[in-house]
């Protein structure tokens, strides 16, 4: 018999799987939602034998002149998000009272940022950023203060937040269609006489201006203002 089925998957195998239906998905193979299932139980998996039959209907190459993920939009180069997987970690966490934060540009986001503000602000910019991981975690905590959160169409997100006598959710015209080979941003936190927005928006290197769609009005700022790039300071009003 086999042993198959009891062999521990490594991280390097399961990407190689998580591939091969970056590339189906490419090719028409398989819907977007049937990407996704499987995309997670990839990443669930824990020996070869869960591994294997996810991609057993596939075949083992992607084939000749197979279409691309994702059609750049005119005048824009292609993104490039195997580039941008991986790399060292900048910044784990973000914090201000009577105060605000920033992170923008070129950053790296880990696997699990967490961001708390308490009558301040704060920015998260991930349009520029490098992921340390293909799938991350960003958990925000907004007490009678505000969270904007910018993310690059492409990426595909889920919040599970909660707001309570306040907000935490996305804003806009979600009709943006997901890379396959873009991350995927889980949101968690609470919005507490305050709130979260996660706003789609390309950068001005894409050439677009705006989100898509007007964002929805969130929360009233609180504090004296944001801090520069990189900065994670506190302000004790």
């Amino acid at each position: 018999m086999s042993e198959l089925p009891e062999m521990r998957a490594s991280d390097t195998e399961r990407e190689r799987i998580a591939e091969r239906l970056r590339e189906a998905v490419a090719e028409g193979r398989l819907t977007m939602e049937e990407f996704n299932e499987r995309l997670d139980a990839v990443y669930q998996a824990r020996t070869l034998g869960e591994l294997e039959p996810l991609v057993s209907d596939l075949p083992a190459t992607p084939s000749a002149g197979a279409t691309p993920a994702a059609a750049p939009a005119a005048g824009r180069a292609p993104q490039r998000w195997s580039e941008r997987i991986g790399g060292e970690v900048t910044s784990r966490k973000a914090f201000a009272v009577w105060g605000g934060f920033g992170r923008q540009g070129r950053w790296t986001v880990p696997k699990v940022f967490s961001a708390f503000v308490m009558m301040g602000g704060g920015d998260l910019d991930l349009r520029e950023a490098n992921f340390e991981d293909r799938e991350v975690t960003i958990r925000c905590w907004a007490i009678m203060g505000a969270v904007d959160v910018i993310v690059p169409p492409e990426v595909t997100v889920e919040v599970k937040g909660l707001g309570i006598m306040g907000s935490f959710g996305e804003y806009g015209d979600n009709d943006s269609v997901p890379d396959p080979a873009a991350p995927r941003i889980r949101f968690e936190g609470m919005g507490l006489m305050g709130g979260v927005r996660i706003l789609r928006k390309r950068s001005k290197a894409d050439g677009a201006h705006g989100a898509h769609g007007p964002a929805q009005p969130g929360p009233e700022r609180r504090g004296p203002g944001h801090l520069n790039e990189g900065d994670d300071r506190r302000q004790l009003g």
